[in-house]
């Protein structure tokens, strides 16, 4: 090699390392712009085509539609009855809001409870106010404070919303900080160097500049939908991407050093050992997220582009800037522990690496040892605990989370809701709105008044309260708020907003739509239900083409999907019991189960994918047999160091107070060490040793076993 031509080929590791420090110094800080185009409204996430959305459209035609209740309960100070007194001035305080700055209509009157300790009274607030409604809230509960001797609170949906944009505040680089901090600690824990570490973290964080750019040129175009919750998983995601993909390509770097004296070759050798599986684990996780697009849910459809955005993003850096980084760095990425090129008889190199940098470690010959002597025994015993496991999985309600349980920690909503509930029926200051023709009102009136689990039904008159004049008519529609006797976020009140709908729909002419809180709540569920039966099949059919053009089988690509999709139904069963008798939860938000099958049977599979492409190589080489036993031996460290990398950057997402999260990070968590330690390790090589080459037929290595099996009865030789 000339001199000439040995300078030239340092040129495109310093280009691509070159560009992607431009791109992290250029597009880092839109990991902190997200927010200014996030929005938290939850109007915004209805579900498309449910009859609660078709309501708020039509609601904009009412003055008192276009508004966000805020309800204003008082309680006597030290307890006991409130007095007439403290009502009157509680009803003057609300009146004097009136058309101030963020309010809308006329506030109803302070009422009292039935028991006499508490006042209850509405404020109407616009929908819109964004950062502004603070400043509204504000300024109604200082107005509240004013009445003599009461304790004032804020309650209903405009209080939980702005507790909720609380909890995001900030939380971006909270997060991003937690996250990085963990990977840092396991990864300097992981392979004990200083270098490769930080590599692998700076690659993560160029890759979430670079998607976090991507994300925010897209929202400023209304091209895609972020949420706090959106903004949170795709920083999760990219890190935890990220350092998979570059665990996998410097462990096969490590190897092949110990192969190649030449750093130029090793990086060749091992990018051409690991694209093929890293782009397939990526392909999986990415369209995964896409068929998110075939949700009616918006909150869902907004994930699945963000996610594959970060998850694009992720594979580029590994591909492009670490084995830039890695043959400038050579050995030196490994020091204090620089690995040496070692010759083995075989003409091999050195043995397998694993996930601390050196050899494979003794456990995981053990491990291999113990799968092919007894793998019948371990697939039955794993396969028995996931099963018992699974059984539990159906007593994982998703009927949503009660308001007072939306957030882990006490907010001021939530202290005022359970007030609320302590003196009120459920469904006062929230009700279920009723659009229908003017000419059928008192029909559809009869009808709702009628239908057992509401308490009262009144049209809204001009002033914008139900009842107390005639009503108002919008080209020819009129409102109708009806009372639930049970809390709006009740799974009773849900019922009640099916009869309503039921009793409604069976007036003739009335074109009688129901619409609300609770209704919004129900038609999430119902989507959600609805979303599962068609995103599930389509995410794993998704799956099952990549793995057979990967693994070029047809029957381990099936064995693949059914363990991952069994390890998750054994993650639900494990989740419901941890969330009802450790955690507290009476119920998980509609979109969680949903959340947890994409990120679980998509990155679950991205294992099975690095294990099993391996075996794949070492038994075309060496027979199925031995293939299985040194491809568990050579990822076996590797791929559990990534587990438990991606395990804790989704725990990290437990550091928001909100039950969604806490419950996705839960079950994406422990759903990965289980895959990892379990059906990964022990399941999934079992099962391939158990069956042996048939598992890959019509594959080359089934192929082979067979032709071998062929020569053996006629007794003649087939070279390997």
């Amino acid at each position: 090699m000339t001199v000439t031509h040995r300078r030239a080929r340092w040129l495109v590791p310093v280009v691509l390392l070159l560009a992607w420090i431009g791109i992290g110094g250029a597009l880092g800080p839109y990991a902190g712009k997200l927010g200014e185009v996030a929005t938290n409204d939850r109007v915004s996430f209805l579900p498309r085509s449910a009859e609660s959305t078709r309501v708020v459209e039509e609601q904009k035609a009412f003055q008192a539609g276009e508004t966000l209740p805020v309800i204003v309960v008082w309680t006597a100070d030290g307890g006991g009855p409130v007095g007439a007194p403290a009502r009157q001035a509680a009803t003057r305080a609300v009146a004097g809001l009136e058309g101030t700055p963020g309010t809308v209509g006329t506030s109803s009157p302070a009422l009292p409870s039935r028991d006499g300790e508490a006042l209850q009274a509405v404020v109407q607030i616009r929908p819109d106010l964004g950062d502004g409604l603070p400043d509204v809230l504000q300024r109604i509960e200082d107005a509240a404070d004013r009445v003599p001797g009461t304790d004032a609170r804020l309650a209903g949906p405009a209080a939980t919303q702005a507790d909720l944009s609380d909890a995001f505040a900030g939380i971006d680089g909270l997060l991003l900080g937690v996250a990085l901090l963990t990977v840092l600690v396991i990864l300097l824990l992981v392979y004990r160097s200083v270098l490769l570490p930080l590599v692998i973290i700076l690659g993560a964080v160029f890759a979430l500049g670079l998607a976090c750019a991507v994300v925010y040129a897209l929202a400023r175009r209304d091209l895609v939908r972020v949420d706090g919750q959106v903004q949170g998983i795709l920083s999760i995601l990219v890190i935890g991407a990220a350092t998979d993909y570059a665990l996998l390509l410097t462990a096969r770097y490590r190897e092949e050093l110990a192969r190649h004296e030449d750093r130029f070759r090793a990086v060749r050798a091992a990018l051409r050992e690991s694209w093929g599986a890293i782009v397939a684990s990526s392909a999986t996780v990415a369209l995964g997220l896409l068929a998110l697009l075939l949700s009616d849910l918006t909150n869902n459809r907004a994930l699945g582009p963000v996610g594959a955005v970060g998850i694009v993003c992720s594979v580029l850096s590994a591909l492009t800037f670490l084995p830039a980084a890695l043959v400038l760095l050579g050995r030196a990425a490994y020091w204090p522990a620089r690995p040496t090129r070692t010759t083995r008889a075989d003409g091999a190199g050195a043995g397998a690496a694993d996930g601390d940098g050196g050899a494979a470690h003794p456990v995981w010959h053990r491990i291999a040892d113990l799968v092919d002597r007894a793998p019948r025994r371990i697939w039955a015993v794993c396969l028995a605990a996931l099963v018992a496991c699974a059984a539990f999985a159906p007593a994982l309600t998703s009927k949503g989370v009660p308001l007072d349980e939306i957030f882990v920690n006490d907010t001021p909503s939530v202290a005022a809701q359970r007030t609320l509930a302590r003196h009120f029926p459920g469904g006062s200051g929230n009700p279920a709105v009723v659009i229908a023709d003017a000419d059928r009102l008192d029909a559809v009136l009869a009808a709702a008044r009628g239908t057992r689990g509401v308490a009262s039904a009144e049209a809204v008159t001009a002033s914008g309260r139900p009842g107390g004049g005639p009503p108002k008519t919008v080209d020819g529609r009129v409102r109708v708020d009806a009372t639930l006797d049970a809390p709006a976020d009740s799974d009773a009140a849900k019922d009640a907003v099916a009869r309503l709908r039921t009793a409604v729909h069976a007036v003739p002419g009335a074109d009688a739509l129901v619409g609300g809180y609770t209704a919004q709540q129900y038609d999430t569920q119902r989507t959600a239900e609805q979303d599962r039966t068609v995103i599930v099949p389509v995410v794993l059919a998704i799956i099952l083409v990549i793995l057979v053009l990967l693994l070029r089988s047809l029957l381990m690509p099936v064995l693949l999907v059914a363990t991952v999709a069994l390890n998750f139904l054994a993650t639900l069963g494990v989740s419901a019991l941890v969330f009802r008798h450790v955690l507290g939860f009476s119920g998980t938000e509609a979109a969680v189960p949903l959340y947890g099958f994409v990120f679980l049977v998509a990155l679950g599979v991205d294992y099975n994918i690095f294990l099993m492409s391996r075996v794949r190589q070492e038994a075309l080489r060496h027979g199925v047999r031995e293939g299985i036993r040194r491809g568990l031996t050579a990822t076996g460290g590797v791929i559990t160091s990534a587990g438990v990398v991606l395990a804790a950057t989704f725990a990290a997402l437990g550091v928001i107070p909100l039950a969604f999260m806490v419950q996705i990070a839960f079950i994406v968590a422990f759903g990965v060490l289980l895959d990892t330690l379990v059906v990964r390790s022990l399941l999934v090589p079992a099962l391939a040793r158990d069956i042996g080459a048939v598992a890959w037929w019509p594959g080359a290595p089934g192929r082979r076993a067979a032709d071998g099996a062929a020569a053996q009865s006629e007794g003649r030789t087939v070279p390997r």
